[in-house]
C-alpha cells in the first residue's frame, strides 16, 4: 500500500515538475513584483504552533496588497500539520504557502519538484546552511526559511533561590557551565532540596542532547539507518531517563499539564530555543521569576526552525510566492522575534539593531536579542537528518513518554521502538 501510495506521487511529481520550472520562470523577476495585479485573490497560510503571523500583521500586507485576502490556518501540533502536508502534497487540498518544519525537510526534498522554486534573486539572503539544507540536487531552493531555534536555558529563579542554587542568569550560566553532567548534578541538588522536579519532560532533555550529535539516525554517505545501533543514542537514552526518575516532572510536551506546568511551578527549568519564550509568557503570564540563563549544556544547540513552501500546482502561485518572500524578508522576521520570539534565519536580520538591542519584560528584561545571538554562535554542530529522521525521533519521543507515564520499563519502552524503527523504511 505505501509504495502504490509513492507511485502515485510520484507520476503527480511528473506533471507538476513542468509546472514548476514554468512558474519559475514567470516569477524571475522576483517575488515581490508578482503580486501586485489587480485580480482579487484570497491567499491560505497554513502553519503550526506560533510563527508570530499575527491579524495585524498580516493586514499590513492586506493594506500594501488590497486585492489581497489572506486566510491563515494555524494547526495546534506540527504532527497534524505534517500528516496533511504529506497527505495532500502533489494533489489537492493543501494551503497555497504550507510552513514545514526542518525536521521534515529530507522527506519533503524527495518531492522538490512538487514545489514551486523560490525566485533566484531572493537566493542568498537566508544563512548559508540554512539555504543549502532546502537546495535540492537541481539547485533549486525550495523553501523560504523563517527561523531556527538556538538554545539557552530558561529556570525559575524563585525556585532557584528557595532551593538555595544560584539565581541570577549570569550565576546559573556559570554554574552551567561543562557537559549535561553539570546540569544533572543541579538538578540533583534542587530535587534534594526541594523534592520536586527540576525538568519538564525527559522528551525535552533528550532533545536538547540528540540535536548536538552529528549524525544520530541515518548514515549521512548511504542513507541507512543506525539509530539502533548507535552508541551515542542508547546513551542519550539512558542518561535521561536515569536523570528522569527523580528530576522530571514527567509531562508530555504540548500537553495541558505540560503548560500548566510553566505556570504552577511544577519543574524549575526548561530547554529554551528563543520560540519557547512566547509559550512560556502565554501560559504563566502572572509567573514573575522566570529568567534565561546564557547557556546551553555541552555547547550550542539548536532545536528546530522552520521553512514557507509554495506547493507547485496551487491557484495563485505567484502571489504566494510575493506573500512568502514578504513574510520572510528581514523587517519581518525582526517583528515575528519580537512577537512570538522565532529567531531569524534572514543575514540582514540578524544584524538589524532592533533584534540585537531587543529585551524581555517578562523575563526579567533580559538582553534576549544577545543572548540568542551567542547562542546561534554557540552552536557548532549541523546534526545530519535524513529521510527517515522524523520518524525515528517521534518513534523515540513516544518510547520515551511510555516510561515516563509508567506503561512501560525503560528496556522494554527500547525494545519497542527498535522494533518500529526496524520498520521503518
Amino acid at each position: 500500500m505505501k509504495s502504490r501510495a509513492l507511485r502515485r506521487i510520484a507520476l503527480t511529481a511528473a506533471v507538476a515538475s513542468t509546472s514548476a520550472l514554468v512558474l519559475a520562470g514567470c516569477s524571475g523577476g522576483g517575488g515581490a513584483a508578482a503580486g501586485g495585479g489587480d485580480e482579487e485573490v484570497t491567499l491560505t497560510v497554513a502553519t503550526f504552533n506560533d510563527f508570530g503571523y499575527t491579524d495585524e500583521l498580516l493586514a499590513a500586507y492586506t493594506a500594501e496588497h488590497p486585492n489581497v485576502k489572506i486566510v491563515h490556518n494555524r494547526a495546534a501540533k506540527s504532527n497534524d500539520a505534517r500528516a496533511n502536508y504529506f497527505q495532500k502534497l502533489g494533489k489537492s487540498g493543501l494551503a497555497d504557502i504550507e510552513a514545514i518544519e526542518v525536521d521534515w525537510l529530507p522527506e519533503v526534498m524527495k518531492y522538490s519538484d512538487l514545489l514551486a522554486p523560490v525566485p533566484t534573486d531572493l537566493q542568498g539572503r537566508w544563512l548559508d546552511w540554512k539555504e543549502k539544507a532546502a537546495t535540492d540536487s537541481a539547485g533549486n531552493l525550495i523553501g523560504y526559511g523563517t527561523d531556527i531555534g538556538p538554545e539557552a536555558v530558561c529556570y525559575r529563579a524563585d525556585l532557584f533561590e528557595a532551593a538555595g542554587l544560584p539565581s541570577d542568569p549570569a550565576e546559573v550560566a556559570s554554574a552551567l557551565q561543562g557537559d549535561w553532567s553539570a546540569y544533572f548534578a543541579m538538578g540533583d541538588t534542587y530535587v534534594a532540596a526541594t523534592g520536586k522536579p527540576f525538568f519538564d519532560s525527559a522528551g525535552s532533555v533528550y532533545q536538547g542532547m540528540i540535536n548536538q550529535v552529528e549524525a544520530a539516525y541515518e548514515n549521512p554517505d548511504s542513507g541507512e539507518i543506525t539509530a539502533t545501533t548507535n552508541p551515542e543514542v542508547k546513551k542519550i537514552y539512558t542518561q535521561t531517563l536515569d536523570a528522569a526518575k527523580t528530576q522530571s516532572a514527567h509531562f508530555e510536551q504540548w500537553s495541558t499539564d505540560w503548560y500548566a506546568g510553566m505556570a504552577n511551578g511544577a519543574f524549575a527549568t526548561l530547554m529554551c530555543p528563543g520560540w519557547m519564550l512566547t509559550q512560556i509568557e502565554g501560559n504563566a503570564p502572572e509567573v514573575a521569576g522566570w529568567k534565561i540563563a546564557d547557556v546551553f549544556p555541552n555547547g550550542g544547540g539548536n532545536w528546530g526552525g522552520s521553512y514557507l513552501t509554495v506547493p507547485a500546482n496551487g491557484a495563485h502561485v505567484a502571489e504566494a510566492q510575493a506573500l512568502a518572500d514578504w513574510l520572510t524578508s528581514p523587517e519581518q522576521q525582526v517583528k515575528f522575534f519580537q512577537q512570538a520570539g522565532t529567531f531569524p534565519s534572514q543575514v540582514d536580520a540578524l544584524k538589524a539593531p532592533e533584534l540585537l538591542e531587543a529585551t524581555n519584560a517578562y523575563f526579567g528584561d533580559a538582553a534576549i536579542g544577545e543572548i540568542f545571538s551567542a547562542r546561534a554562535e554557540a552552536v557548532s554542530v549541523t546534526p545530519f537528518k535524513g529521510e527517515y529522521y522524523f520518524q525515528v525521533n517521534d518513534a523515540m519521543q513516544k518510547a520515551l513518554t511510555r516510561v515516563e507515564s509508567n506503561t512501560q520499563d525503560a528496556q522494554a519502552s527500547w525494545d519497542q521502538w527498535v522494533s518500529q524503527v526496524d520498520a521503518i523504511g
